[in-house]
């Protein structure tokens, strides 16, 4: 799935949602705003937010207009030389530019994320499932956060990438850090997140510098292989692609199964998600709209520009709320029930245009499977869900208790 905004950067919530109330159910402010300011300038953050679905569409895929290039950002508010806000090198992802460097950086490994290619990891990830499930077999309850949804992703990424699983609490901890958030607004806050983020990034940097290092001229099947032998990028930018991969290829994920459980148990769906009276697969996909893993992601102006009435400045930072756009009345009847059952359902969970999403069809076959086989194996799974926590980044729960009975 796509990333947040950027790999590296500190980023703080808007002041309405920052309680923990906000943090779990921030709808009740994006209907607000999407009524009243649909395109509104929040000064303390210094972005413009876009809650609207149809505003939101028209930015993300005017790459021309609003750009994902950080590097704009950059030019914009600085003349010091640096590469970055930040001070670190300016990392080249497929998400964090525009075509036609976004679609070198993409083509290289696009056709082994088309639906065909996935169909054949399929095997691969029922069997990382199934050992998961194994491991729960004697437990009562357990926590579905970090029992499975953290560990299976996670396991997935690494095998596609080529890289030991047994590191998996090393890569959670670095893609913790790179999309954490300030606690608060104090400058101390915001140079300790800025610097974990720096050095999560540094030491991912170095790891997966040696490792397409070590595969460069290799013949084998996993990614990193792929990147290192891709002529048409530069190491720095294998170096970003891998970094990129293993980070939004397994929290958003995580979160997508987290959201998934959280809002069948929610509305008392997952019985009929058990006996197949509801599609379990159309269930992920209203999760995808309902809750989105990712609720918001940044475009930078290029130019002066018109938005729902408001002038938007070249260098202008706008944040696309992606969670309010999927719950806009004007594109889907009764927005704020969960309907796994709703037809069209034209969310942009995955975003839209030319950044669409390129794991969205891995995304989607990893919680199929997953989902499917978890209701195949127990026959209760009942979820606490008093007392939740937010994360601090992105959109999901740091723990989902969960009592469970397995099959006869």
């Amino acid at each position: 799935m796509e990333s947040p905004d950027s790999v590296v950067g500190v980023g703080r919530s808007p002041e309405a949602i920052r309680s923990l109330e906000g943090q779990l159910s921030p709808f009740e402010w994006y209907a607000e705003m999407r009524q009243e300011t649909p395109v509104h300038f929040d000064e303390q953050r210094e972005t413009w937010d876009v809650f609207r679905y149809e505003d939101v569409e028209r930015v993300l895929k005017d790459h021309d207009t609003f750009t994902a290039n950080r590097a704009f950002e950059a030019d914009e508010s600085s003349n010091d030389g640096d590469d970055s806000d930040d001070g670190l090198p300016m990392l080249q992802t497929m998400i964090t530019t525009d075509p036609p460097t976004q679609t070198r950086l993409r083509g290289f490994v696009d056709e082994r994320f088309q639906p065909g290619a996935i169909r054949e990891y399929q095997p691969q990830v029922a069997e990382v499932t199934e050992t998961l499930l194994d491991d729960l077999e004697d437990e009562s309850c357990f926590d579905f956060v970090d029992e499975f949804a953290i560990p299976f992703p996670v396991i997935v990424i690494a095998e596609l990438l080529g890289i030991p699983a047994d590191r998996r609490d090393q890569f959670k901890e670095w893609s913790d850090a790179l999309v954490a958030r300030p606690e608060d607004d104090t400058p101390e806050e915001m140079k300790r997140v800025q610097r974990e983020q720096e050095e999560a990034q540094r030491a991912m940097g170095r790891y997966f510098a040696e490792l397409l290092e070590e595969r460069d001229g290799g013949d084998g099947d996993d990614l990193i292989t792929l990147a290192a032998n891709a002529e048409e990028l530069s190491r720095g930018e294998q170096i970003g692609f891998c970094m990129l991969l293993l980070l939004a290829g397994n929290i958003t994920t995580t979160n997508l199964l987290t959201n998934a459980i959280w809002s069948v148990e929610e509305h008392g769906l997952t019985d009929a998600i058990r006996t197949e009276d509801v599609d379990h697969t159309q269930a992920i996909e209203e999760t995808l709209r309902y809750r989105s893993p990712i609720q918001s992601l940044k475009r930078i102006a290029v130019e002066d520009v018109e938005l729902h009435g408001q002038r938007i400045q070249a260098g202008d930072v706008l944040t696309l709320w992606l969670g309010a756009a999927n719950r806009d009345p004007e594109i889907f009847d009764t927005p704020d029930e969960f309907r796994p059952e709703r037809r069209p359902n034209r969310h942009m969970a995955f975003g839209t245009g030319v950044h669409f999403c390129l794991g969205a069809h891995l995304a989607r076959m990893e919680a199929d499977v997953a989902l499917d086989h978890l209701f195949d194996r127990f026959d209760r799974l009942d979820a606490d869900l008093s007392g939740l926590e937010p994360l601090s980044a992105l959109y999901g729960l740091e723990s989902l208790p969960c009592e469970m009975s397995r099959n006869a």
